[in-house]
């Protein structure tokens, strides 16, 4: 057997080889990326709550950190984020704006999940805690929409994603920042909402991703040899 490259599959296979292995060795690259936010937001999340600055410069490095905050909630101006379900239940998670004390401003804390027919705040009325309240939580921020999502519809206080401008149009309010504190409450009076509805769960594929673009290269390589090898 001898091996006899030819000129137009040599064309196609060399720059295929190579953007294969180039794609393969980023997806390493993003592995090592993804672990380690995945780390740095797990160590975030458990660590001791800090208390919530009145502003924040860069609220990309405070997500998932665990904050302490105080306030009264404005329950007559409650937003609900659709979509959302619980042990495979559909629901709502409930929104509820808190004046924070010493005039730091509002700040919209996902108090938990309800179904529909407790979407109606009179029907959880034990949970709608008057006075000042401390309220301890993971802070999210805002994200663009995957392309999937569905558009909000303010006019009728649905909600598919969290968008600060609209939501405090929405609830008659000043402004709200770009972020709000997914709360760790989970025993508040009746039952609901439900609070400490989140799980820190970042899917890492980047290493089954490497692999299979460092398989495609080679099956093209294999493929090649064995196309351009010919009996002697």
């Amino acid at each position: 057997m001898r091996f006899h490259p030819t000129l137009w599959p040599t064309v196609f296979t060399i720059p295929a080889l190579i953007a294969l292995l180039a794609l393969g060795t980023w997806q390493v690259e993003r592995l090592g990326w993804k672990q380690e936010l995945i780390d740095r937001l797990q160590a975030r999340s458990a660590g001791p709550a800090v208390d919530l600055p009145v502003g924040i410069d860069n609220a990309a490095e405070w997500e998932f950190r665990n904050v302490r905050l105080k306030g009264r909630y404005l329950h007559d101006k409650e937003l609900y984020l659709l979509g959302r379900s619980r042990s495979g239940e559909a629901g709502v998670h409930v929104l509820t704006p808190l004046v924070r004390d010493g005039r730091r401003g509002v700040v919209l804390v996902d108090r938990g999940w309800v179904p529909p027919k407790h979407k109606d705040p009179a029907t959880r009325a034990k949970g709608q805690i008057a006075g000042t309240v401390a309220v301890e939580g993971l802070v999210r921020i805002a994200k663009p929409p995957g392309f999937f999502t569905p558009d909000n519809d303010p006019g009728k206080n649905l909600w598919f994603f969290f968008d600060p401008v609209p939501m405090a149009a929405a609830a008659g309010l000043g402004s709200l920042p770009a972020y709000y504190v997914l709360s760790n409450d989970d025993k508040l009076p009746g039952g609901l909402p439900k609070g400490r509805q989140w799980r820190l769960d970042i899917r890492n594929d980047h290493l089954e991703y490497a692999i299979t673009w460092y398989s495609f290269a080679v099956a093209l390589l294999v493929i090649y040899v064995v196309y351009h090898r010919q009996k002697s």
